[in-house]
């Protein structure tokens, strides 16, 4: 037990952010960066970001339950989600992968995907200097919102680096 706490915080030490912020905001949408190093290869966190359901926090889902997220990286997946009462949600449709650089997804989430709003979610992984993965999150939204995505843009980039850190420090 002992073994397993000292290498989960010395993961946790290692993954930590380096930077997470909205870098612009306009009437027309905003932009979030969430940056961080994992101390693992290209190819595994990219393997570890399509396994979505093992770090999404499942109360950011419909059903409650991110074990009902599918994730299909290739052109035209999808992020879905099955609903417990039936029916299904998609919330981002995968328009590029390149297994161990780059993912990106198109769509909405959270509550952009019932508003005039839109999102490009681009994932890439980097060898890092001394080993890992450089792994960087951009998300930028366009579209419309009556509060000119000023408070949006903030719920938005808290929730999506509450992923992120959940993404970066999930146990080897």
């Amino acid at each position: 037990m002992k073994k397993t706490l000292i290498a989960i915080l010395a993961v946790a030490a290692f993954a930590l952010p380096a930077a997470a912020e909205v870098t612009s905001v306009s009437p027309q949408g905003f932009s979030v960066v969430h940056k961080g190093t994992i101390p693992i290869a290209p190819d595994i966190a990219y393997s570890r970001f399509t396994g979505i359901w093992t770090w999404w926090n499942p109360e950011h889902s419909f059903s409650g339950d991110a074990g009902n997220f599918r994730f299909d990286p290739s052109p035209g997946g999808c992020w879905c989600e099955a609903l417990t009462e039936g029916g299904a949600v998609k919330h981002m449709e995968i328009v590029f992968a390149s297994p161990g650089q780059m993912v990106v997804l198109r769509g909405g989430l959270g509550p952009l995907l019932f508003m005039g709003a839109q999102a490009a979610w681009t994932v890439s992984f980097e060898a890092a200097e001394g080993g890992g993965t450089n792994v960087t999150w951009v998300l930028n939204v366009g579209g419309y919102d009556p509060g000119n995505f000023t408070e949006l843009s903030t719920a938005v980039d808290g929730v999506l680096g509450e992923q992120f850190t959940r993404y970066i420090t999930l146990p080897q």
